[in-house]
């Protein structure tokens, strides 16, 4: 019974774990890191470092949005999946959600 208990508690305990803030620089036409694996309900937090408005777009919908120098803008992950995105403003500039 002791045993049974210890090992419930335990799977409870990593089930439960706690959320993570994932950052993503952006600066001139790079972001980093590029590939970012995540859980739901971390946060990725995307801080445009430039001198110029960027763009975090997912290819296949579910964010859009514009990053004006020096802001930034968090995504809160609800969903699991892999999310390609770009910048709409600088096409070259990829990266890849993926969310478990």
């Amino acid at each position: 019974m002791t045993v049974s208990l210890v090992a419930a508690a335990w799977l409870v305990a990593s089930a439960a774990q706690a959320a993570e803030a994932i950052e993503v620089k952006i600066d001139q036409l790079t972001s980093a890191p590029a590939k970012i694996t995540a859980h739901i309900g971390d946060t990725v937090e995307w801080k445009n470092d430039g001198f110029v408005a960027h763009a975090a777009t997912a290819t296949a919908g579910g964010f859009d949005v514009m990053i004006p120098a020096g802001a930034t803008w968090r995504l809160l992950l609800k969903e699991a999946g892999s999310f390609p995105y770009y910048c709409r403003f600088h096409p070259k500039q990829k990266g890849e959600l993926s969310v478990m």
